[in-house]
């Protein structure tokens, strides 16, 4: 393989010698001109000795990365605290954190009787769901199985959270090394990817987005051995590592897929080798193997019309969570944590529960200087077009500035008005990519290219100024990490007394939380569900009628709309009851379903009467919640 010790960069994220591949390193990271001395030749215009920077990195011990990950993590746990401490049996009370916790469970559950995780019975009871789209995170949950078997599942979901933001720096550290020159920069590029707001936002909140985060920089250092050193092994590992991706969070692998390709196209392009094109076949068929429960799983669910969504549906959330111009670029609201209010107060998002797309002052700064330092390096440049590509995408399909809306090049489809200018108009139009719907989040996968830049920045100062490099570096700590949305309180995870008789009860009798609903990302049927109803399912183990899901299936919804009950129980929600020639009707189908139980966590005027008049009677009540019980005839079986 040509040798590119000190020679044009050539669009590789670092230029490497044999022996800086096989020790895991990389030479100086600004090349001599390619009229300076012969390859491999070290010159003071490279920026360095390279015989010292390889030497350095052979010191890259086995243990130095422990010790460095267990640094990364601590200061995960640092930067989002008091999220750490929620692993005490708390978790914060959305039901996107509840359906963490019942996924957790779930496919501990499944493994431990050899079931399909992607389907069940146990939500939308007695219908039940598929859940090829939904949050399941099935790697994750068999990863920390064990955890749930001996602590529950709360206690494995809440572990995830602490390991994620420690995980996503040193996987970008990783990725850094192969472009910086010094330990400083990629280490410092590493805490700029996996403890920046943005992305522990998602780690308090969205699960799975932050975990899919680790996916990237891992995709990214892959695809970059694989294009400087092909080998099979090599291409097969990258096709892991996306699969593994899929089985965590689709979306992400969707992007690190379109990394892959970014970083390996021109190199197929170029060489016209059959063998790379070999090797690259072969990481995509890597791939596809081990994502295909997941992509069958999808495959199903789609071929059932359970993920059939109406195109102005989609439109409509493309429409509301498109991040302003300005908020990508602003103090980061973090500053208001350590007094400086003014400043933070220039951020704005219509979405608060939904994200924090802004990159702050000082990553953009940081980056923008590491641009200007490394002008000459090709892969600095594709770098920034990454990044400006992710801050396109996530501005959606229109464009705002401050409070103003604007529309260029207005389109109308599929009932709404976008900007055929934006990139994010047509992204959405790919087939597959439809689903993604919030454009906010793709800020995120800028979030890489330009913490690489803002490495290469700080390794230049770190030689003009250390006193000046650490004051940039504590000013990033000022928009570094997140300590949660002060509008989410949170709640216990443990099942309390009031619910304890349906622990004791060792039927399989269905569990009606209420309100009752069949709630997901996209699409609803009813109420919205109460945080605890699904955390308590965990406990107790029942089916439970309500559902939370990523996508609510239509006909999984028609199925339970046509029972008596439900529909019944909608109505009593909506202050429309059912006629007392309908309660007959309702009651014989709450015992042909199995129905035992109801929780009623949050009183409606019209709910009590309604399962009074069913038959429920009151078991137990404790402060707002209340436990009913549906006795079974005479002689039936329960």
């Amino acid at each position: 393989m040509e040798n590119r010790a000190s020679g044009p960069d050539t669009g590789e994220l670092a230029p490497a010698t044999d022996s800086a591949l096989t020790s895991g390193s990389i030479p100086a990271s600004d090349p001599a001109p390619a009229s300076g001395p012969a390859r491999g030749t070290p010159t003071a215009s490279s920026g360095g000795s390279l015989p010292a920077a390889t030497a350095t990195r052979r010191g890259d011990s086995v243990l130095f990365h422990f010790t460095l990950l267990g640094c990364y993590l601590l200061a995960g746990v640092a930067a989002t605290w008091p999220r750490p401490s929620y692993l005490a049996g708390r978790i914060p009370a959305t039901v996107d954190q509840s359906s963490y916790v019942w996924s957790f469970w779930w496919v501990a559950h499944q493994i431990a009787h050899l079931g399909n995780p992607w389907f069940t019975s146990h939500m939308a009871a007695p219908v039940g769901t598929q859940l090829g789209y939904d949050t399941l995170m099935p790697l994750a949950g068999a990863v920390l199985a064990p955890v749930t078997w001996l602590a529950g599942p709360s206690a494995a979901y809440n572990l995830l959270t602490i390991l994620v933001p420690g995980l996503c720096c040193y996987a970008a550290y990783r990725a850094a090394r192969l472009w910086l020159s010094t330990r400083l920069g990629a280490i410092t590029a590493g805490a700029f990817y996996g403890l920046a707001t943005m992305l522990l936002y998602q780690d308090w909140y969205h699960i799975n987005i932050a975990a899919g985060a680790v996916f990237l920089p891992l995709t990214l250092e892959a695809a970059i051995r694989l294009r400087r050193r092909p080998r099979l092994l090599t291409a097969i590992m990258l096709g892991v590592i996306i699969g593994a991706g899929a089985l965590v969070n689709q979306e992400s692998a969707v992007i690190a897929a379109l990394v892959a390709l970014a970083v390996l196209v021109d190199w197929l392009v170029r060489d016209r080798s059959l063998a790379h094109l070999g090797l690259a076949l072969v990481a995509g068929l890597a791939g596809l193997v081990v994502a295909s429960p997941q992509l069958i799983a999808m495959a199903a669910q789609l071929r059932g019309g359970a993920a059939d969504v109406s195109a102005h549906t989609l439109a409509s959330w493309d429409m509301a969570f498109g991040a302003p111009l300005t908020t990508l670029f602003t103090p980061s609201p973090r500053l208001a944590d350590f007094g400086l209010g003014g400043l933070a107060h220039f951020y704005q998002f219509s979405q608060p529960r939904e994200g924090i797309p802004t990159f702050g002052v000082v990553l953009p700064l940081l980056a923008l200087l590491g641009l200007v330092v490394s002008w000459r390096r090709r892969s600095a440049w594709l770098l920034a077009l990454g990044w400006l590509v992710a801050a396109a995408l996530a501005l959606g399909p229109f464009l705002i500035v401050g409070s103003h809306r604007y529309t260029p090049l207005a389109v109308y489809w599929d009932g709404e008005h976008m900007s055929a200018l934006l990139p994010y108009t047509w992204f959405v139009r790919i087939p597959g990519l439809a689903a993604f719907r919030e454009a906010d989040r793709l800020a995120l996968l800028g979030l890489l290219p330009a913490a690489l830049l803002a490495g290469r920045a700080v390794e230049w100062l770190a030689r003009r100024s250390r006193p000046l490099a650490i004051l940039v570096l504590a000013l990033a700590v000022l928009e570094a990490g997140y300590p949660g949305y002060h509008g989410i309180r949170s709640i216990p995870t443990a099942a309390g007394s009031v619910v304890a008789p349906i622990a004791a009860d060792h039927s399989s009798s269905i569990v009606v939380d209420i309100p009752f609903g069949l709630r997901g990302g996209v699409a609803f049927y009813g109420r919205e569900v109460s945080p605890q109803a699904l955390v308590t399912a965990t406990a107790d183990g029942h089916p439970r009628a309500v559902s939370v899901t990523s996508w609510v299936s239509r006909p999984t919804v028609f199925a339970i709309g046509a029972h008596p009950f439900y529909g019944c129980l909608v109505g009593a929600e909506k202050d429309a009851p059912c006629t007392p020639a309908q309660l007959p009707a309702a009651r014989r189908d709450a015992l042909r379903m199995g129905v035992g139980w109801a929780i009623v966590w949050r009183p409606t005027i019209l709910v009590g009467p309604y399962l009074r008049d069913l038959g429920f009677r009151l078991d137990r009540r404790k402060g707002l919640v209340s436990l009913y019980r549906l006795p079974r005839p005479p002689g039936q079986a329960g």
